[in-house]
C-alpha cells in the first residue's frame, strides 16, 4: 500500500517583505515625500504669517502725505522710517515686479523653474539610494552637485535670466526708494513700529536662515 505524502504547509518569511517595503519607500517620487511636503508647508506658513503684518494699501498710496524732501538727509531719514513701517508692502511690490518681469520673459521663467526643479528633485529631495541614472550613466551625489552648480552659474550669468532678475530688482528698488523719499512719515508710524518688532523682514530672515541651514545640512550629509 502506497504511503500518502505529508501535507506541505505554506510558511511565510517576514524578512522577505522588509526589502520590498524599503524599496517601495525609496521608489516614492520626491514630490510625495514627507520632507518635500513639510518644505512646501513651511514656505506657505512663512508667506501667510508675513503677509499678516502688512499695512493698509490706502496708507501706502495716500496722495496727501507726499511731499518733496528738502535735503538728501531728510530723504534718507524718510526712507528708513517708511521702510520700517511699510516693509511688508515694499517686499510685496518687489515680488510683484519680479513676477511681472518673469511673466513677460517666458524663457527666463521656464529656465528658472527648470533649474529649481532640478535642485529639488535631483538632489535635495531625492533619496541617495538608488543613484541617479541619466542616459545610461550613473551619477554620484558629488557629480550631481557639481553639475547643478555649473548649470546654475551658466543660467544666472551666461543667459538673459541674470539680466532679467537684476533689471527687476533695480526697478523694484527704485520704486521703493522713490516712495520712501517722498512719503512723509508720521509720529504714529514710529510709535507703532517701536511696539511691533516682529515684522515681515525679521520673519523672512529667520525662515531664510532655517532654510539655508537645512539646505547646508542636506548637502553636507550627501557629500
Amino acid at each position: 500500500m502506497a504511503s500518502s505524502s505529508p501535507a506541505v504547509l505554506p510558511i511565510s518569511n517576514p524578512q522577505t517583505t522588509a526589502p520590498t517595503v524599503g524599496a517601495a519607500a525609496q521608489s516614492q517620487p520626491p514630490i510625495a515625500t514627507p520632507a518635500f511636503r513639510a518644505f512646501i508647508s513651511h514656505i506657505t506658513d512663512t508667506v501667510r504669517n508675513g503677509l499678516s503684518h502688512r499695512r493698509p494699501w490706502s496708507e501706502l498710496v495716500d496722495r496727501s502725505a507726499f511731499s518733496k524732501p528738502e535735503s538728501i538727509s531728510e530723504a534718507t531719514l524718510r526712507i528708513r522710517k517708511n521702510y520700517s513701517y511699510f516693509r511688508v508692502n515694499y517686499l510685496s511690490c518687489l515680488a510683484a515686479v519680479l513676477a511681472v518681469s518673469l511673466l513677460t520673459n517666458p524663457f527666463a521663467l521656464i529656465t528658472l523653474l527648470a533649474l529649481l526643479a532640478a535642485w529639488l528633485f535631483l538632489y535635495l529631495f531625492r533619496p541617495s539610494d538608488p543613484p541617479l541614472v541619466v542616459f545610461g550613466r550613473t551619477f554620484t551625489d558629488r557629480e550631481t552637485l557639481g553639475v547643478l552648480i555649473l548649470a546654475s552659474v551658466i543660467v544666472i550669468f551666461l543667459t538673459s535670466v541674470g539680466s532679467v532678475l537684476i533689471s527687476a530688482l533695480m526697478v523694484g528698488s527704485a520704486i521703493i526708494f522713490a516712495h520712501g523719499a517722498f512719503r512723509v512719515p508720521e509720529d504714529l508710524f514710529l510709535d507703532d513700529q517701536e511696539s511691533t518688532s516682529t515684522g515681515f523682514l525679521s520673519f523672512i530672515s529667520g525662515s531664510g536662515s532655517n532654510a539655508a541651514a537645512s539646505a547646508v545640512a542636506t548637502v553636507a550629509a550627501r557629500v
